[in-house]
């Protein structure tokens, strides 16, 4: 086989190697409904931050520079739905999934955040337990234990029923509770959060500075509430 020809073959599996890893959706998973939200390799279903947010071979990653912040949405609004994803985390990241967020704000109190955390640093050993990974902020703390060490690929999936919210992290549930229910006495942060009463807008990635990677994400629309 001549040096070109097996040039042209390395760089169409390396090619196609991409292409699976930007649309990783298996066809169980296209028969249930489920679509990639990194189609054809751009960000053209998101709107935001694509400076700090960005894709490379399939993956996308966040690399603030200069340690700033900044939020990546999806275009779409969504109201019930089923996200899936992997989350790599670097020591000590911070980032957040937003839900039912407007463009605008802080989506913790505007729509809900649901914290992306490395659970395991040093500087986050005295936070309050709805800050932990999972949580929604402010309102239901998550279960913990359940994340892998640093470095290693999570695999997490988001339900959301109206107000109800499960979220499965490595194949364990550690929030399954109704946020409105949750909150009916008062949030935990005893901060105002209007948020929790939207039941529709935008999915986000929240920066907090941290440099961290996501891939395979999925989503599926519920008709259920």
């Amino acid at each position: 086989m001549d040096f070109k020809k097996t040039i042209l073959i390395v760089g169409f599996i390396l090619f196609n190697m991409v292409l699976i890893a930007q649309k990783k959706v298996s066809k169980q998973e296209r028969k249930d409904g489920f679509v990639s939200l990194l189609k054809d390799g751009n960000l053209d279903q998101w709107v935001g931050n694509k400076t700090d947010y960005f894709l490379e071979k399939g993956i996308l990653k966040v690399r603030p520079e200069n340690g700033g912040s900044g939020n990546l949405y999806t275009a779409e609004e969504y109201d019930s739905f089923i996200l899936r994803f992997e989350f790599k985390l670097t020591p000590g990241a911070n980032n957040g999934l937003g839900v039912h967020t407007p463009l605008e704000g802080d989506a913790a109190y505007v729509g809900k955040e649901l914290q992306i955390l490395d659970n395991s640093a040093k500087k986050y050993a005295d936070l309050k337990p709805h800050q932990y990974h999972g949580s929604v902020y402010g309102v239901v703390a998550a279960k913990r234990g359940h994340q892998k060490s640093v470095g290693q690929w999570n695999t997490q999936e988001v339900e959301v029923r109206g107000n109800h919210f499960k979220i499965t992290l490595n194949g364990e549930v550690i929030v399954d509770a109704d946020v409105l229910e949750a909150s009916k006495n008062g949030t935990i942060d005893g901060k105002k959060h209007p948020g929790l009463k939207k039941n529709k807008g935008h999915i986000g990635f929240l920066g907090h500075g941290s440099p961290l990677e996501f891939r395979n994400i999925r989503i599926k629309q519920l008709t259920d509430k």
